[in-house]
């Protein structure tokens, strides 16, 4: 890959709420289940999450004709300013960790959070960063909604 080349994603989001309420939407399954995958299922009984340093966490999203599994490891767990987490799905290459993604947790009010998404690992191309970015666009579109209704 040319120094050029895209290597990840960032994103910023102003949340409406909380911030501990959003560090949640993030490490509760229950939650973080409603959220992930936008508009496809993710079962919650597909859902595993022990959010220490070093515990894993997996999901499902079902999605029509296929399902998509997703798995990783916590690295850093500061609760409610900031996740480290590995992600890899079946594309990842074989014996790698898959993608690194930091999330921080930054408060701007009581009702609002700001949060900065950061995922790297050079593991995808261009295109499918760019992919990976409306997913999770998507997907912030989805924790925005869960959000707001609670």
């Amino acid at each position: 890959m040319s120094q050029s080349a895209r290597e990840g994603i960032d994103i910023t989001r102003v949340v409406a709420a909380p911030r501990d309420r959003v560090f949640e939407a993030w490490t509760v399954p229950e939650d973080f289940a409603a959220w992930y995958g936008g508009d496809a299922d993710v079962p919650l009984d597909r859902v595993s999450m022990d959010v220490t340093p070093g515990g894993e966490w997996s999901l499902v999203m079902v999605v029509p004709g296929a399902e998509m599994p997703f798995h990783g490891v916590y690295r850093a767990v500061s609760a409610p300013e900031r996740l480290v987490f590995t992600l890899r799905d079946r594309s990842a290459p074989p014996g790698t960790e898959g993608e690194t993604v930091t999330v921080t947790f930054t408060e701007r009010s009581r009702k609002s959070t700001e949060m900065v998404f950061r995922q790297r690992g050079g593991n995808l191309t261009p295109e499918q960063y760019a992919a990976a970015e409306d997913g999770w666009e998507a997907f912030f579109d989805a924790l925005d909604a869960l959000l707001g209704a609670g």
